[in-house]
């Protein structure tokens, strides 16, 4: 299940890595050719309210499986993913996250890596950057995604708890975009500052402003 907001430029190799598995693409009202992309490329077009905690809920509602996937629509899962996953829905009871990885290949790119690393282990933080995996029965039994702004991934997580979290033996590489324009520092601090002010009990909607 992947949400998507103009996001022609990326999606088509995440589509490619997810053949010949069906993928349900949840639009929030792209007009670059994001839909035409997805159709064509034989995914499921669910179309939703803009937002990725809405599109992510609108999508899962739409998927008729036992088992959800959720990618980030410039997020490629390393070759050998079906294995990994087949593996770990012998646990239903926890849902999985990827390692996360950054398609560039500067040191900075590295050092924010272990940094989200140790944030996965010692704090039980996944990103939605990372994919999750999470059968149907847990995500309904957990209340799913909710429409939120920003931190539906965070907000998901922390329902879920350490306990019920797996991380997973492979990479999921997003792209550095963000990172490289904004610059490391900057862009890392801002995430780091919305985490704070989430925790802090801010509404998404306003932390969605700082964010950008």
């Amino acid at each position: 299940m992947i949400p998507a907001l103009n996001a022609v430029r990326s999606l088509g190799p995440v589509l490619a890595g997810c053949a010949p598995f069906p993928v349900v693409v949840a639009d929030g009202g792209s007009t670059d050719g994001t839909q035409a992309l997805a159709v064509t490329a034989g995914a499921r077009l669910v179309l939703s309210p803009r937002g990725r905690g809405a599109q992510l809920a609108a999508g899962a509602a739409a998927a008729g499986t036992g088992w959800l996937l959720f990618l980030h629509a410039d997020t490629r899962l390393a070759a050998g993913w079906p294995q990994v996953v087949q593996a770990a829905m012998a646990d239903p009871g926890r849902a999985g996250y990827f390692a996360f990885a950054l398609d560039d290949p500067s040191p900075e790119a590295r050092r924010l890596e272990r940094r989200v690393a140790w944030r996965c282990r010692v704090l039980g933080l996944p990103y939605g950057d990372q994919g999750l995996l999470i059968a149907r029965a847990l995500y309904d039994r957990v209340g799913g995604y909710r429409p939120l702004a920003l931190m539906e991934d965070v907000d998901l997580v922390r329902r879920l708890g350490r306990r019920r979290l797996a991380a997973l033996p492979l990479p999921a590489t997003t792209s550095a975009a963000r990172w490289r324009q904004d610059g490391w520092r900057r862009r890392s601090a801002r995430n780091l500052f919305c985490l704070f002010l989430w925790f802090l009990g801010v509404p998404p909607r306003f932390i969605r402003r700082i964010y950008g």
